[in-house]
């Protein structure tokens, strides 16, 4: 008589596989998102964004949307942004229209940046004077950016008279933002250009001036129009005094 082999470790081991589940549920999507978005290492929620916006899924957004306000890291940041523009523009241009009303200048700036790259006109009428006006320099740029982008055809002369407020805000880099923005407008500029060279204020005067040497040549360095404006503004002004 053949007696049974006793059971070893390796046996019930096998069989303790055998009776397991042969697959793991999976996370849901949504909370793997916000598990992804909240981590403390900006390569897992670069990674939770880009796979956010490889399968876009409706329930992402608002998520995606309430992360831009807070993301510290640009690229992250730009994935979001990437991301949302994944989705259609149904879902997400009506959140990103009431984030632009926002308190916080981060989430103001980010969702202005978003709708200029979905480039859905229905947009437009959040872009106010407000905005384009708004205290906090990147949140005013974002808005400029938006404004040319998204501003209806035959609206471009108004549009340009609301940015020519705007003419000597700022640093270097607003004021290059500025020219840009203003600069896409085409001809609608022209009357604007021409009023803010004669402004009383020299800042205003100069920037107008080196936003029109841009307009004429976009290949130029705007630190030299801008410099190059600054003298004849300065000569200008000494021509004055001695008469």
């Amino acid at each position: 008589m053949t007696l049974p082999r006793p059971e070893t470790e390796t046996d019930n081991a096998r069989r303790g596989r055998a009776q397991a589940p042969l697959e793991t549920p999976l996370k849901n999507p949504l909370e793997a998102l916000r598990q992804g978005l909240e981590d403390s290492r900006s390569s897992v929620r670069l990674r939770a964004a880009m796979a956010a916006g490889a399968s876009p899924d409706p329930q992402f957004v608002d998520k995606l949307i309430e992360r831009c306000a807070v993301e510290p890291d640009f690229h992250v940041r730009e994935t979001l942004t990437w991301a949302l523009t994944r989705h259609p523009a149904t879902a997400t241009v009506p959140v990103l229209v009431g984030e632009v009303r926002s308190r916080c200048a981060q989430a103001r700036s980010q969702a202005l940046h978003t709708l200029s790259k979905i480039g859905d006109r229905r947009a437009w009428p959040a872009i106010t004077r407000a905005l384009l006006a708004d205290p906090d320099d990147e949140v005013a740029r974002s808005a400029w950016r938006a404004a040319v982008v998204l501003v209806p055809e035959g609206e471009e002369h108004e549009l340009a008279a609301v940015l020519s407020t705007q003419f000597g805000r700022g640093d270097r880099e607003t004021h290059l933002s500025l020219s840009r923005a203003l600069v896409a407008l085409g001809d609608a500029i022209a009357p604007v250009l021409s009023a803010a060279t004669t402004d009383p204020d020299p800042r205003v005067r100069a920037h107008a001036l080196a936003t029109e040497r841009l307009s004429r040549d976009p290949d130029a360095g705007f630190a030299y129009a801008i410099e190059e404006a600054k003298r004849v503004v300065a000569l200008g002004d000494t021509g004055r005094e001695e008469r």
